[in-house]
């Protein structure tokens, strides 16, 4: 993405009501200023990302005009720019205040200053919650440093990294462009726990699911009367969640369904009896 300048630090606050709208005091730039690949950031050198892996980066994110992205050390801003010339509103949070200028300079030649915007911000202080999508160009350290908040965002969030990992939660999707990686990650929902749940199916009983979560993966048990029964191929992608019970040898229960808070709802098939409803919410 343009993580460029891989560079991050200082500053502002901004909220989607109004993301682009908040009072920052002057900052002085450089007249004439010109990127120069290498130069130094904060934390590391600026490194542009090629502009053919940021339209891969955005395909992964099967980015859309409703969503709104935010990319973190937004450098001269040509993801943010590439993500308005698709009809996205976009903000770039940058920590060198020429490169911003750059950026706005580069957002006016394009067309698109009415979708993207800058900003002068430290993105370890900044919220950036409300994105849909974050896109970011930054060293594994500081990844590591963003992970918790990015897993607190919103279930369903896809956020896409050229080249460095997230440690051990482990990408859901990669693709590669010029040689060069690209990792996309959902925000898993958070459904580690015990939940009751309630098949809306004459005769069946409520059972209770215990789920162990690490990131987007999930294992757990079923009881069902008094027999516990492992889940088989048991997965979250965003809000969505899918796992199945084997009751017996015969008897076979495949759930999928979305996650809401404590709260789950979905459908369930099991053997010889079709397709029914079912509900769980969190003990």
């Amino acid at each position: 993405m343009i993580r460029h300048l891989i560079a991050l630090a200082a500053l502002a606050v901004f909220t989607l009501s109004a993301p682009f709208a908040y009072a920052q005091a002057p900052v002085e730039t450089k007249p004439g200023f010109e990127p120069q690949v290498g130069q130094s950031g904060k934390d590391v050198i600026w490194v542009p990302t090629p502009l053919t892996l940021i339209d891969k980066m955005l395909e992964m994110a099967k980015l859309t005009p409703s969503d709104y992205l935010v990319d973190l050390g937004s450098g001269d801003g040509r993801t943010v720019i590439a993500a308005a010339k698709r009809g996205t509103r976009a903000l770039g949070l940058e920590y060198n205040p020429d490169m911003v200028a750059v950026s706005e300079r580069e957002a006016q030649k394009a067309g698109v200053t009415d979708k993207a915007s800058f900003q002068r911000a430290d993105i370890f202080v900044t919220d950036f919650t409300r994105a849909t999508v974050v896109t970011m160009y930054l060293l594994p350290s500081l990844n590591m440093k963003l992970r918790p908040q990015l897993l607190d965002m919103k279930p369903g969030t896809r956020l896409v990294s050229h080249a460095f990992s997230m440690g051990d939660w482990e990408p859901d999707e990669s693709a590669y462009s010029e040689d060069r990686r690209a990792m996309l990650w959902i925000v898993p929902a958070k459904v580690g726990g015990n939940w009751r749940v309630q098949i809306d199916q004459a005769g069946v009983q409520p059972s209770d699911a215990s789920f162990k979560q690490t990131f987007q993966k999930i294992e757990g048990t079923m009881r069902v009367a008094r027999d516990n029964h492992a889940l088989f191929d048991a997965r979250i992608r965003g809000e969505e969640v899918r796992f199945t019970v084997l009751e017996n040898s015969n008897l076979r229960r495949d759930f999928v369904g979305r996650v809401e808070g404590d709260r789950m709802f979905g459908t369930v098939r099991t053997t010889g009896q079709g397709e029914a409803k079912f509900t769980a919410t969190r003990k």
